[in-house]
């Protein structure tokens, strides 16, 4: 393997912060009374000590400053049947495995191998245990061998956890320095132990931003993760780690969180499948994060992929163990195989196109590229309406109200205990509550009923567009962006309301890749708009092509509450009609 590695910085300041495994409940004192930068120092430490015993699979030189697309260069180091195998979808894989055609050890290898330079280039790990992945993965290729049989239907599956999913034996730092080698797990969460039962490989963790409230992916312990296909992009958050490992290629299917778009902006700004369920479909038990037991606004677990089909893939094994007999808030509600097939869709669709929210106007690839969807989907024979956009302004103020209940306190709080400072992000959303108390509790009970007044009338709203489509149906599903720019410049986000308004109304959304990545010469000269108000002005001031050159093109699909794998099967029709 290697001789101790000397750090050297790959591409900006943000690298210094790199770094290693690590009860359940969070200290409520310091540990001790280093300064925060030591603990940070000492995470980033121990991190490279792992890498260093790989040294082999490092890349021979770190990319400058100014290499900005390092998507391909991570997969120097593999051999020919390593790049097919890293090109492979999870559901390929697992077959390829079951037939044995790779072992899982194989399978692995070549995964990890990519996890390394994705690190060393983009900052996307937090938590490394390549050997724990490794035993696993040799005793799933003995039982194979054995008996002819796999153990599950994810057997020899390397999949990467987000850091705050509990994980046993391994650190739970969240992205708080005071959290750091404190919350070293001693179970793991529901979502892991099926991933486990199902024959998943466990090997890594992924990076989450300070206080997990960001659609960016920076903290103090180990600094920001960038994007693999531009790095002066954010790859988003806060399972930007995620997004940005799996673009890489360093592995086939993650699992995220979203409470306000955590999943499917990284798939967006990343160029991936991702898929937020509506609460309680899937199994959500055993995370780390402030604001535990306030359920006025829940987040989900789902997965991030490189194919539709492996989000089916993940949702069916999740409910095939049960898991409402493991999490007694999932809903019994076993996967319904024949609606996620496409087998009860009326012939032609109904989509509707949210092209505006009335806040901020997409910038031009994404409304060029709803453009070609649309005209994909009518050719095929549907129909598409405008979606009338509901008040996002007002559920965008609502929601943060959610988010925010107590003014921030607990977050403040949190970075107190070890001196750390707030990163932009996060400073960012507090200052959304700036000098405001906590709410009583009599008025959280008035914003649960503002909450559940705005989703009565968002149902009536969907329910009034039957008066609107030739079928006398109300629309299938809405089409939009996922946000109204492209992967971010860092600490530039500023507007969260084509993602988090979906959270608002526990619909279900998908992220699917559609517009390969942008071409900065098809958009000039540069569009410009005339600003309907401070935030569209902030995003509409960074719109020019170069910046955002090698940017994945996405956009997201909105079924109705409850209807996942009515939403997969939509998504299966709209990328058939743009194949066609």
């Amino acid at each position: 393997m290697a001789d101790k590695l000397i750090f050297t910085n790959p591409s900006s300041r943000d690298f210094d912060k790199r770094a290693a495994p690590g009860t359940i409940t969070p200290p409520s004192t310091p540990p001790d009374l280093v300064q925060w930068t030591q603990v940070a120092h000492g995470k980033q430490l121990a991190r490279e000590k792992i890498l260093s015993q790989y040294q082999s699979w490092r890349l021979d030189e770190l990319p400058s400053q100014d290499v900005l697309d390092v998507s391909e260069l991570v997969l120097s180091k593999l051999t020919e049947t390593e790049r097919t195998i890293v090109h492979l979808d999870a559901t390929a894989i697992t077959a390829a495995i079951r037939d044995r055609k790779y072992t899982a050890v194989q399978v692995l290898i070549a995964f990890c191998k990519v996890t390394v330079a994705a690190q060393d280039t983009t900052n996307c790990i937090t938590e490394i245990f390549f050997e724990e992945g490794l035993a696993r993965a040799r005793e799933l290729d003995e039982h194979l061998q054995k008996t002819g049989e796999v153990v599950g239907p994810l057997h020899g599956l390397p999949v990467s956890i987000k850091d705050h999913i509990l994980l046993k034996g391994h650190d739970t730092s969240t992205g708080y320095i005071t959290w750091a080698n404190e919350t070293v797990a001693d179970r793991d969460a529901v979502v892991v132990d099926i991933l486990r039962k199902a024959g998943a490989v466990l090997y890594v963790k992924t990076a989450n931003p300070q206080t997990l409230l960001c659609l960016e992916t920076n903290n103090n312990i180990f600094g920001r993760t960038v994007n693999p296909f531009n790095r002066k992009l954010s790859p988003g958050g806060s399972s930007g780690g995620e997004g940005a490992l799996i673009a890489a290629h360093g592995s086939p299917m993650g699992v995220g969180t979203d409470i306000g778009g955590s999943i499917r902006v990284p798939a967006a700004w990343s160029g991936l499948y991702g898929f937020k369920p509506s609460v309680a479909r899937m199994p959500h038990a055993g995370l780390m994060g402030s604001h535990d037991g306030m359920d006025n606004i829940v987040g989900v677990v789902g997965p991030l992929a490189t194919s539709a089909r492996d989000l089916g893939l993940f949702c069916r094994t999740m409910l095939q163990y049960e898991a409402w007999l493991l999490e007694h808030a999932v809903l019994e509600i076993p996967w319904r195989a024949e609606v996620a097939e496409g087998k009860t869709l009326p012939k032609r669709l109904s989509f509707a196109f949210l092209w505006d929210d009335g806040v901020v106007k997409p910038h031009p690839p994404l409304v060029r590229e709803m453009q070609r969807v649309k005209q994909a989907l009518l050719a095929a024979g549907h129909e598409v309406i405008d979606w009338q956009p509901l008040q996002h302004q007002e559920g965008w103020d609502l929601i943060v109200k959610l988010y925010l209940l107590d003014g921030g306190q607990e977050y403040r709080d949190t970075l107190k205990l070890s001196g750390e400072p707030a990163v932009p992000g996060t400073q960012w959303m507090l200052d959304h509550a700036a000098g405001r108390p906590a709410y009583t509790v009599p008025e959280t009970w008035k914003l649960n009923i503002e909450r559940e007044t705005f989703r009565a009338r968002a149902l009536a709203h969907w329910n009034a567009t039957a008066s609107r489509t030739s079928t006398g149906r109300p629309v299938d599903a809405i089409i939009c962006p996922t946000a109204p720019t492209l992967a971010i410049p860092h600490d530039q986000t500023r507007w969260w309301g084509y993602s988090s308004h979906w959270n608002l109304l526990d619909l279900p959304g998908v992220v699917f890749p559609s517009g390969g990545r942008l071409d900065a010469s098809e958009f000039q000269p540069v569009e410009r708009v005339e600003p309907r108000n401070a935030v569209e002005k902030q995003v509409w001031d960074l719109w020019d092509p170069e910046t955002f050159k090698g940017a994945p093109i996405t956009l997201q699909l909105i079924g109705r509450r409850h209807t996942e794998e009515k939403v997969l099967a939509m998504l299966d029709v709209v990328e058939k009609a743009m194949k066609a």
